[in-house]
């Protein structure tokens, strides 16, 4: 059962389960209050194992983390990644087949986007900063997802996670940039205009726009803005030092496929 407080997906899929946390359940204390996973950004030690085991317990599955780095690299995890000591991988998504295994992306403004398969047979989740969007990280995460599983982009779901909403998140130039948009003739849906030289980008909808140009159609979540509720949600663009929550995907061990 998801604690009280942390979010997950509307959708239902037998053996799979998907979550995100928020600031509840944890150990942390003080800035880091109370259930951040990140493990560099100063928070005690201690706490932040206790916080990645209560994770594990929530899950029933082991979590594989990652190095991100805001690119497009994709990795396939299994139980050896998951092993303690294992190296992490550099990406910024993630997949798998292995029953058991969580794939997990860390987040505090970013968007995290879970994907999973129908038939049940592989799962993955992705860190969708800007700079990933633009620079396919969804896209690849999607063809990987589909191999993995065999099946078509229309026999997935996916989900998104709390992050920056569309109020919040101003950026450049270098941003439409990124997304080939054209300034002076910018989507107010996506780019919305404050002020010369500045913008409110709208993460969920350029990411629901990435979905459907690699063919997934069930789209949900993206409900809740990381920066307007700091109550429930870290914010690195709100606070700068904060904790990171995490949001993940697995199949279940006793899932029959």
């Amino acid at each position: 059962m998801t604690p009280a407080g942390w979010l997950a997906p509307a959708w239902r899929i037998g053996g799979i389960g998907a979550l995100m946390t928020t600031r509840a359940g944890g150990a942390s204390v003080g800035t880091f209050a109370t259930m951040n996973v990140g493990d560099a950004v100063g928070d005690s030690a201690a706490a932040v194992r206790a916080n990645r085991q209560r994770l594990a317990e929530v899950t029933g599955a082991r979590p594989v983390y990652l190095r991100q780095v805001h690119g497009a690299r994709v990795v396939t995890v299994g139980a050896v990644d998951a092993r303690e000591g294992a190296p992490l991988h550099e990406a910024d998504a993630s997949v798998t087949t292995e029953a058991g295994v969580a794939c997990v992306v860390q987040a505090a403004d970013c968007l995290p986007v879970l994907l999973a398969a129908r038939n049940g047979r592989a799962v993955g989740a992705v860190h969708a900063g800007w700079r990933g969007l633009a620079g396919g990280v969804v896209a690849e995460t999607v063809d990987a997802v589909c191999r993995a599983a065999a099946c078509r982009p229309d026999e997935l779901v996916a989900w998104l996670g709390a992050c920056i909403g569309p109020r919040s998140f101003e950026v450049g130039a270098d941003v439409l940039e990124a997304f080939a948009v054209d300034r002076s003739s910018a989507d107010a849906e996506r780019f919305r205009s404050i002020r010369p030289g500045k913008w409110l980008a709208n993460l969920p909808r350029l990411a629901r726009d990435r979905l459907a140009a690699a063919g997934v159609e069930a789209v949900d979540g993206a409900d809740a803005c990381t920066v307007e509720d700091a109550s429930r949600f870290f914010s690195f663009r709100r606070d700068r030092v904060t904790g990171r929550m995490a949001a993940a995907i697995w199949i279940e061990r006793d899932a029959g496929h």
